[in-house]
């Protein structure tokens, strides 16, 4: 646990995808066990969620810029990091070393930290078939990080969306499995 925190901090990584609407819902069960959360946001995803809603129930702002020289830390290191949704997009660039985002350059920087990371793809079947996908998510797992199942973001049924399993990225983050 970091030093100055009193409840272990985790960082929440969101891209730009459906999905992360929901994000609610990793934030509410990460703090009903006993985490303070931080979100950092891809540029583009912040028009995908309730930015209020989320920087109300974790009580920090939500980071999606880099930070001004001598500007203070608004998060403490973290304990942990979940990236959820994880786009095709942030994946590759991710394996790739690329820190062209606040979002990707704490990705990057958590793996030198020894943190524990766990990502939860938001990814179409076509893009899970691409070989530079395909190639990022084995130099990932090489490098520890813990990935739950992909996640079309397809439709099912009309009128009905499939289910993102939010609480599954807080299992791999804890468990490891």
């Amino acid at each position: 646990m970091t030093e100055h925190a009193t409840k272990p901090f985790l960082y929440v990584v969101v891209c730009a995808a459906g999905v992360a609407r929901d994000v609610g819902e990793l934030i509410d069960a990460a703090l009903e066990r006993n985490w303070e959360v931080g979100v950092i946001a891809t540029p583009l995803a912040l028009r995908f969620f309730d930015t209020d809603e989320v920087e109300e129930r974790t009580g920090h702002p939500i980071r999606s810029a880099w930070r001004a020289p001598g500007d203070p830390r608004p998060f403490p290191d973290p304990d942990a990091v979940i990236v959820a949704p994880a786009t095709f997009n942030t994946v590759n660039k991710w394996a790739a070393g690329i820190a062209d985002t606040l979002a990707l350059g704490t990705l990057c920087e958590a793996y030198g930290l020894g943190v524990p990371i766990a990502v939860l793809p938001c990814v179409s079947e076509a893009l899970t078939a691409h070989p530079a996908y395909r190639a990022s998510v084995e130099r990932l797992s090489g490098m520890g990080v813990r990935f739950g199942d992909p996640h079309s973001g397809e439709a099912g049924e009309p009128g009905t969306r499939p289910e993102f399993d939010w609480v599954r990225a807080l299992d791999l983050v804890t468990s490891g499995t």
